[in-house]
């Protein structure tokens, strides 16, 4: 077989543990298996799946590489036959006198390396690499779905691949419905979900532009456009009617919004998928939510709270009556941060009762009611019933009116607690936010015992951060440098292939705890303006977001451009 020059490829050293004829069967049993190869990585020990192939590549006398680091020739690629990516999962690297290197996941699939060959009419050097690598250089090429389009890849599991509907789905007759249904369709919808829930994403956006389908993942707080094949564009309107069939909405309707539900299994996860559809000028736009129950927990200590806010926090969450108030805009995590609330106080002495619209997440041991306005199930009167069953605890989603308001008040002031949240810029402002709504201001003094703002900035990733010593003009004014950089570098991204080059892998919160103590309470029963009382509480020791944030910049968890990209100057 022929090699390469090991200048022109980026191996690595030499290998300490060599593989034996016994072991390459055991590796070829399970490429035809299932063309994966963690399973041999963890019979045999290795480190992980990149251990794995490099051994193995040795053992073979083939090439190896680490295919983020390796460039794509865009030249060579359009004159690469699409076929052969999709059937047999390889991808050309590069070509030289009549040789082409040919990245492939499986050194034993020897038709792979014949067919490209023949088409290419060159010999070819099969040059080893991580089956996830080469399957994220594909679909960044050629776009998430566009082996289905092309009707070529190989069907290891043609009735879910991997993504399974919970419940039983219904359709009529109709000529959408049964092009909705065709397994290319059904594969091609799968494929963007099931590559959704991979990439963390929270959020799918399908949106319908002059030119075609667009498809962005929110990941990391962060849209990230999606590239789509071309092809996908005559399928527009199939895949809109199979998301309509599977979150059961009315799939002959296109002139209102609609929203609807999926719950699917995906590779083994429970996922559900909130779904909402709006006509636009071009088209339907969807927007799916992506809740993976299996990647929550709730846990105040997991959510990034420091230990001095997470203590005082932990105190207001247990007093006998009160309200306490999380707010932020959208998306910043006050779903997340109150369901973590309760499960630390939760116990079978108290009982629990929450309100909302909708529920994300089921919770053990907490009694949860979905809002439906459509038979008058507001959160106010929600609300009102609920204290007819002798709660401990009360949860109202949101605060979003008078009524609900007071309700909240006559709550607390007859021995409940209840958490809510409110849509405000900062802590200090909820007090002007529930006057403004018509509540009197001495109700809300003596009734709110702390607000929690929020902010939900990416973390930095910890395989590659780097670090860094900036200089008085690479940071803002407010920038504490001279503090926090006196003994220690502070961390900026740069991006791996564990972070999909973005140089953030997940994300945790920075919190404004303002805690109500008599000066607060005076101030707010007087209407006194936000700024004041945000004076009074920084004065009693309360850290802003921005103060929280710097804290978090360094202790090397985030970095200084995301906490500016989340919060403004105090």
């Amino acid at each position: 077989m022929m090699t390469t020059d090991s200048a022109t490829l980026p191996l690595q050293s030499d290998c300490a543990q060599l593989l034996t004829a016994s072991d390459l069967r055991r590796a070829r049993e399970i490429f035809l298996a299932d063309g994966h190869f963690e399973q041999f990585a963890y019979e045999l020990g290795f480190e992980d799946e990149q251990q794995a192939i490099e051994r193995m590549a040795d053992a073979l006398a083939l090439p190896w590489i680490d295919l983020t680091a390796f460039p794509v020739n865009s030249d060579l690629v359009s004159r690469f036959p699409v076929r052969l990516i999709h059937r047999h999962g390889v991808f050309p690297l590069r070509e030289s006198d009549g040789v082409l290197e040919l990245a492939i996941a499986n050194p034993f699939d020897t038709d792979a390396i014949d067919a490209a060959g023949a088409s290419m009419q060159m010999s070819v050097v099969p040059v080893v690499v991580v089956a996830k690598e080469l399957a994220n250089v594909i679909k960044s090429q050629f776009g998430v779905g566009a082996e289905t389009l092309d009707g070529l890849i190989a069907q290891k599991n043609e009735e879910t691949d991997g993504v399974e509907v919970v419940g039983d789905l219904e359709w009529d007759e109709s000529e959408a419905a049964e092009m909705a249904q065709q397994a290319s369709v059904v594969r091609l919808v799968n494929d963007i979900l099931s590559e959704a829930v991979e990439a963390r994403a929270s959020d799918i956006h399908l949106e319908a532009q002059p030119h075609g389908m667009k498809i962005r993942y929110r990941i990391d707080g962060v849209l990230q456009t999606q590239p789509v094949p071309n092809e996908l564009n005559r399928f527009q309107a199939a895949i809109i009617s199979r998301l309509k069939i599977m979150s059961k909405m009315n799939i002959a309707e296109k002139r209102v919004p609609q929203d609807g539900r999926i719950k699917l299994r995906v590779s083994g996860r429970e996922v559900d998928i909130r779904v909402s559809m709006i006509p636009m000028h071009h088209g339907e736009g969807v927007v799916m939510r992506v809740l993976d129950k299996d990647a929550m927990s709730f846990s105040l200590k997991g959510i990034g709270m420091e230990d001095d806010t997470y203590r005082t926090f932990s105190d207001l969450i247990r007093m006998p009556h009160g309200i306490v108030l999380v707010t932020g805009p959208t998306g910043s995590g006050k779903t997340t941060t109150l369901y973590s609330s309760l499960s630390e106080i939760k116990s079978e002495r108290n009982k629990i009762i929450t309100t909302e619209d909708p529920i994300e997440y089921q919770l053990d041991g907490i009694n949860q009611i979905q809002v439906n306005h459509k038979v008058g199930l507001t959160f106010a009167a929600g609300l009102r019933s609920i204290l007819r069953h002798d709660p401990d605890v009360v949860l109202v989603g949101e605060i979003r009116d008078l009524e609900t308001a007071e309700n909240a008040v006559q709550a607390s002031l007859t021995g409940h607690m209840v958490f809510s949240t409110l849509h405000t810029n900062d802590a200090s402002g909820a007090f002007m936010r529930l006057t403004d709504m018509g509540v009197e201001p001495f109700l809300v003094s003596s009734t709110v015992e702390g607000i929690m703002a929020q902010r939900l900035v990416r973390t930095l990733c910890e395989d590659c951060r780097e670090a860094w010593m900036p200089d008085h003009d690479d940071v803002p004014a407010d920038f504490p440098i001279d503090e926090i950089t006196r003994n220690r570098a502070i961390y900026r991204p740069r991006g791996c292939r564990s972070c999909r080059g973005t140089g953030y892998r997940g994300r945790l919160g920075i919190y404004e705890l303002l805690v109500t103590d008599e000066k607060i309470r005076q101030l707010a029963s007087e209407k006194t303006s936000s700024n004041q009382i945000k004076k009074a509480a920084v004065a009693a020791g309360m850290k802003t977001l921005r103060d929280d944030g710097w804290r978090k910049v360094a202790n090397g968890l985030t970095s200084i451009d995301e906490v500016l990209r989340v919060t403004k100057s105090d």
